[in-house]
């Protein structure tokens, strides 16, 4: 197993560079019909309605596809069913993409000892193609529904408690903490716990709600913005994709920072952490506030002080920038993410 993980690094920029197209293509067009429709919300009717739907399936299906490759890059055309649908599930249960990461991994191993089984000539054919991708799936998904959902579920708990504990703590104290929960996931079970958090507090404390507004569109934001000043330090497809990422950083859709993290998480995550804490302490000190439940630059119309809310969004945007730079390494590009195909693994169909 050992042997397998070593290339742990490749088998991430595997199901990244195929998660990107879903994160691309979902996020702008959610983005596109949040900033056409003049509100920081979803669309509730009409076309526009229909266009945040479409843009909401791609931002649903990247993580399935993500573990999915993962398990692909791992062992191949029998990990890819096994490697969805664990990472589905790790999604449904609130794991966001660190769980489907960890699903595709899991699924990975366990398709890898499926395949070390000896069995009979006659059923060589079969086991590609029904019995691995059968059994690995059961075993994959049983391990995220019983060991990944309820962990989840009380650590959240445990600190939505610790949060409204931490109501009367000074600026510098609470922007920390809500900034970096907030950068931590990008739309995970952390994220969300942040931020409806404030959106709960919305009425009587807006300067919260600013406070989380902030770090959600600084990793996206800043993430691009690396991509365009310190080219050497990522990959064409993360230019690419930082490209994207500045459109949906401005209207709030944090998940656009995920291809950078999933491709370079020991890196990334504590850099957009800084940053997303830095921008949310800046908020909280220059007094901003928030009226909508939503993030970006889209929520300007509703946002006191506006000068210091972006004065906050820059001050985050830099230091998330700077410090993706200095963590980073400059890359070399991959030439194939893609493993050879096993002989056992081939579908040989012959029609007399």
């Amino acid at each position: 197993m050992l042997e397998l993980l070593k290339d742990t690094r490749r088998h991430l920029m595997t199901g990244v560079s195929y998660m990107i197209p879903f994160v691309v293509a979902g996020g702008v067009l959610l983005a596109l019909a949040v900033m056409i429709s003049g509100k920081a919300a979803v669309p509730e009717s009409g076309f526009l309605k229909s266009m945040s739907d479409v843009g909401i399936a791609g931002l649903t299906l990247f993580v399935p596809v993500l573990g999915g490759f993962i398990a692909y890059s791992m062992v191949d055309r029998p990990g890819i069913g096994p490697g969805m649908i664990a990472a589905y599930l790790a999604n449904s249960k609130g794991g966001g993409f660190l769980g489907g990461m960890i699903a595709g991994l899991i699924a990975g191993i366990v398709v890898y000892y499926l395949k070390k089984i000896k069995v009979p000539e006659v059923m060589r054919s079969v086991m590609p193609i029904f019995i691995i991708p059968l059994v690995g799936t059961f075993i994959s998904g049983i391990i995220m529904v019983l060991f990944l959902g309820q962990p989840i579920a009380d650590a959240m708990a445990a600190l939505n408690t610790w949060l409204q504990g931490m109501q009367s703590s000074s600026k510098i104290v609470m922007g920390l903490i809500l900034g970096s929960m907030i950068a931590f996931d990008m739309g995970g079970p952390v994220n969300k716990t942040a931020f409806f958090f404030a959106v709960a507090l919305m009425q009587t404390h807006p300067e919260l709600m600013a406070a989380v507004a902030v770090p959600v569109c600084t990793p996206p934001l800043g993430l691009g913005l690396a991509s365009l000043i310190f080219k050497k330090k990522f990959t064409q497809e993360e230019k690419e994709a930082g490209k994207a990422a500045l459109i949906m950083g401005c209207i709030g859709i944090t998940e656009g920072a995920i291809p950078f993290a999933a491709a370079d998480p020991i890196k990334v995550i504590p850099s957009i952490m800084v940053g997303g804490a830095a921008g949310s302490i800046t908020s909280l000190l220059v007094g901003a506030q928030n009226h909508a439940p939503w993030g970006g630059l889209i929520v300007l119309p509703v946002v006191a002080n506006r000068a210091g809310y972006v004065i906050a969004v820059i001050v985050g945007v830099i230091v998330t920038a700077l410090m993706v730079s200095l963590l980073k390494k400059e890359v070399t590009e991959v030439t194939s993410t893609q493993n050879s195909a096993d002989s056992s693994d081939e579908i040989d169909l012959q029609f007399d």
